[in-house]
């Protein structure tokens, strides 16, 4: 095989300043790069995600992606999507001037639509619809199993009608209500997250304080792919859509309730998540966030 030399940027994702938010490696011209390569860059780079730029199969389309964590492929991931939604608007278009570009990324949970607004400074924004509507992905953890598997007592668990469920919107999590920001700073997950939950990833939120700029809290564990802790998660904040739609009695049209996540980390992240309700029932939801670009080089194959 002839040797390769692929471009790659790294991006900071639901962030407007370096250094915070959700590291992100994107890995253009990829199309020669089979599975275990993508793998093994993906387990180098040693971010939660990294995304590969391939050539799309609708020319209409921006492009084709594969999305890997150190362990393994998904098939859908919020912050991945926003980071290579602004980086491929930003290498098309520059940043001479602020521009609104609508592109589309091919998945493998199917095309997902992006609006970019590029920032001629500072950070730009990206905005997509989820692929897929947060629906249950089974059977509710107990209490009992949730405190044990975050090292929780049971009265640390759930806060007014929001108790333990299991929700996907392509990737499925135990989506774990803790009663104070105070809990939520005490968790630490067992090692055999699967067994008491159900699921291996787990989403563990609580409300904000009255005053702050965000809805909730949030933090992200899924140590079985590879990623102890997540600085910010689209997928999960897509899938907390449906969380929302069960437990928030919230009337019909949309609302915007955005998530800091990541804080424990010292990475804040702000995921804007805005859902639609219509008859009682979650009719859509949208994910959104800033990137700003870190690095720039290129990866000897």
């Amino acid at each position: 095989m002839a040797p390769m030399s692929l471009p790659f940027a790294t991006y900071d994702v639901f962030t407007d300043t370096r250094f915070s938010g959700n590291p992100l490696a994107v890995v253009f011209e990829a199309d020669g790069v089979s599975d275990a390569q993508m793998q093994a860059i993906a387990r180098e780079f040693n971010l939660s995600e990294t995304i590969f730029v391939r050539t799309p199969a609708d020319a209409r389309h921006e492009a084709s992606v594969r999305i890997f964590t150190p362990g393994k492929e998904l098939p859908f991931a919020g912050h991945p999507t926003i980071g290579c939604a602004i980086a491929l608007a930003e290498k098309r278009h520059g940043r001479g001037e602020n521009k609104d570009v609508l592109l589309v990324l091919e998945e493998q949970i199917g095309p997902v639509r992006c609006g970019v607004k590029i920032a001629r400074e500072g950070a730009s924004f990206a905005e997509f619809t989820a692929p897929r509507l947060s629906t249950p992905a089974g059977d509710d953890p107990s209490i009992d199993a949730t405190a044990e598997a975050l090292g929780l007592s049971p009265a640390d668990i759930g806060f007014e009608a929001h108790t333990p469920s299991l929700f996907s919107a392509g990737v499925p999590f135990a989506m774990i209500p803790v009663a104070s920001l105070e809990a939520l700073a005490r968790v630490k997950p067992a090692p055999d997250l699967t067994r008491l939950l159900g699921v291996g990833d787990i989403y563990v939120y609580t409300r904000s304080e009255p005053s702050a700029p965000h809805a909730f809290r949030a933090r992200m564990f899924a140590p079985e792919m590879g990623i102890v802790e997540d600085p910010a998660t689209g997928g999960a904040a897509a899938a907390f859509a449906g969380v929302l739609a069960r437990f928030e009695d919230l009337p019909d049209g949309w609302h915007t309730l955005p998530i800091l996540q990541g804080v424990e980390m010292g990475r804040p992240s702000l995921i804007g998540l805005e859902i639609h309700i219509e008859a009682a029932t979650l009719a859509g939801a949208r994910i959104a966030g800033k990137a700003v670009l870190v690095t720039r080089g290129e990866i000897s194959m």
